[in-house]
Formats: structure tokens, sequence, C-alpha cells
């Protein structure tokens, strides 16, 4: 569970970082929020690359377990 709570910190983070940067350059309102979610969205497609490889590498390896017999 480390890994996907490391990238949601981190997504949130970037959304935070580009909420301040905009709210700096004078955007307000629902200008600032779609500027932020983009913006953010597009850097933790960049910058987040190694996260989300954790993220999907642990959930591909909970996936591919064999289910007890029992159940």
């Amino acid at each position: 569970m480390r890994p996907a709570l490391v990238y949601t910190a981190s997504r949130i983070g970037l959304f935070l970082v580009a909420l301040g940067v905009f709210y700096l350059l004078t955007l307000r309102g629902f200008l600032l929020f779609a500027a932020a979610f983009v913006a953010s969205g597009v850097a933790s497609y960049v910058l987040l690359t190694k996260q989300r490889d954790a993220v999907s590498s642990r959930i591909s390896n909970k996936i591919d377990q064999p289910k007890p017999e029992g159940d």
C-alpha cells in the first residue's frame, strides 16, 4: 500500500503547488482550479513515472497471486 500512498501524496502536492503558482499569477475562481488541475496532471505524468510504475506493479502482483482454495 505504500507506493499508492506516496503516489497519491505526490499528486496532491503537485496540485497544491500548481494552485499556489496560479494563485500568485492572479487567477481566481474556477479558472484557478481548472488550470491547476491540468498543470498538475501534466506534471505528474512527466515527474511521477517511477511512482506510477511502482503502484502498477504492486497492483499487478496482487492480481496475479493465486486465491486460497477454501473460499
